[in-house]
């Protein structure tokens, strides 16, 4: 791939000069952040469509015939990229990372059909695809791509690296199976009747869709004013409410998806062979207070080093999606962990050269 010194214009449009126009990387929308940052609206391809994504260049930029490392982000269960994956991909780049993050298959602005599935297999490919489309790139080493996921991302993210070893590191904030929640609940309060009671409602749902009859949705959260009353004050079952549907919510993000996603997520395990990422490390960060925590330790038993579980005292999971100083905490600790396993970022090329 060409790579110009300076940056071009082609229709009124920006252009990165480590990012080729009339490629797959060509941006169909350019902004440059406050510190330097820029980002672009790219559409990278999959399974016979496209997912929607943000690329983020750092300021500094690489070397001329140079990659950056680069950090894919996958966002959480219903979330989309201006969410909080965005939040963690810009703060990445400014610390001299290549980021990238996207709307999953089926979801936002990404293709896919139908519509609004919560599909586990595709949200794993979705992040080897985007490594795909990562390789071509100029401003990227190939040999250096590390992967993260929130909340649901991050046990898809796990997913991902057990078998794509071009996944060098692979790093989780708040992590969840979203399988093995939705079949146990969180905590493992479900029982073995009221999951055959559900296999069985999916069932005759699939058969009333194929007949012709209506979509059946369902919330990936609590609306407000339908949390229940005995959730305690920092569960996931209450503050999901207030990010997703109230202080980070996005009108891309409709809190919904098709009933009949339940039965692939009950089939399906984000951990099952986390031990095959080794020796590629493995960084899980949870909030001391999180509900959820046990999720990561759990993960956390299952690998094999190096591995490294970082509790953010004082935080629950929902913390960790865009309340600092959760957030910085853990955004210095990706940093370090990012820059140990895949190499010198962009900040620390510059720093070295004054």
């Amino acid at each position: 791939m060409e790579m110009r010194s300076s940056s071009t214009v082609k229709g009124g449009v920006h252009y990165h000069p480590f990012v080729t126009p009339g490629t797959e990387a060509e941006e169909i929308v350019f902004r440059r952040l406050p510190d330097g940052t820029t980002e672009r609206r790219v559409r990278i391809p999959t399974r016979g469509h496209s997912l929607a994504a943000l690329l983020y260049v750092p300021a500094a930029g690489p070397r001329r015939d140079e990659g950056l490392p680069t950090v894919v982000v996958s966002p959480n269960g219903g979330g989309v990229k201006e969410q909080a994956a965005g939040l963690y991909a810009r703060r990445l780049a400014a610390r001299g990372f290549v980021t990238v993050t996207f709307d999953p298959s089926h979801q936002g602005e990404s293709g896919g059909e139908p519509r609004l599935e919560e599909n586990p297999d595709d949200r794993v490919e979705d992040i080897s695809a985007a490594v795909d489309w990562l390789t071509q790139l100029a401003c990227v080493d190939p040999e250096r791509i590390g992967a993260l996921g929130i909340c649901a991302g991050g046990g898809y993210t796990l997913h991902a690296a057990q078998t794509d070893v071009r996944i060098r590191a692979a790093a989780t904030v708040s992590a969840v199976d979203s399988g093995r929640t939705r079949r146990e609940g969180i905590g493992g309060v479900m029982t073995d009747l009221s999951r055959a009671e559900a296999l069985e409602a999916v069932a005759k749902q699939r058969t009333l869709e194929a007949a012709g009859g209506p979509v059946k949705w369902v919330h990936y959260v609590a609306e407000p004013g339908e949390v229940p009353e005995d959730a305690p004050a920092r569960s996931l079952a209450r503050e999901a409410t207030e990010y997703c549907r109230i202080r980070g919510a996005h009108p891309r993000s409709p809190n919904l998806y098709r009933f009949t996603s339940i039965a692939r997520l009950f089939a399906y395990t984000a951990f099952d062979h986390l031990d095959w990422i080794s020796p590629r490390p493995v960084l899980l960060i949870a909030g001391s207070d999180a509900d959820t925590r046990y999720l990561s330790e759990d993960a956390f038993a299952m690998a094999r080093d190096p591995k490294e579980l970082f509790l953010v005292q004082g935080a629950s999971h929902i913390d960790l999606y865009d309340r600092d100083p959760c957030v910085g905490e853990a955004v210095e600790k990706l940093a370090g962990f990012f820059r140990e396993a895949l190499g010198g970022t962009a900040e620390a090329v510059r720093d070295s050269e004054r």
